[in-house]
């Protein structure tokens, strides 16, 4: 495979001294990573919240320890929030019809509150096990 991706740019492995062949190997394996899938670590570990009439749904959210997670925060409202938590230290504006996405983690047990930093009696929980 990366004498494949050194030939496909136009270079003749055959002339190539040892030293130079080595190092185009090199060159072409990181030429060839770009050509990989990417990991699916996000999409494996993903929690999406939406925000609609002033309320997160859902409120509650579980995920397990020791995870790293993808946070999505989808606004369906007509206002502007601000997903914030001091618990887990992340705060994002989130424009009215707009979405963010945040990573955290990994977190130990425990109930870790998010809220509405433009309306705050929006709340609701990430429940770590």
């Amino acid at each position: 495979m990366i004498v494949d991706c050194i030939s496909n740019r136009g270079m003749n492995t055959h002339a190539l001294t040892p030293r130079r062949l080595a190092i185009a190997v090199v060159i072409g394996a990181f030429g060839c990573l770009g050509t990989l899938a990417p990991p699916a670590w996000a999409d494996d570990h993903t929690i999406t919240i939406t925000i609609k009439d002033h309320q997160f749904q859902p409120a509650e959210v579980t995920a397990s320890a020791g995870e790293k997670l993808k946070i999505v925060v989808r606004n369906q409202g007509t206002t502007t929030s601000e997903f914030e938590s001091s618990d887990f230290h992340r705060e994002k504006v989130v424009l009215a019809g707009g979405e963010i996405a945040l990573y955290v983690g990994p977190l130990s047990a425990g109930s870790y509150e998010f809220f509405d930093d433009f309306h705050p009696e929006t709340r609701g929980h990430l429940t770590i096990k």
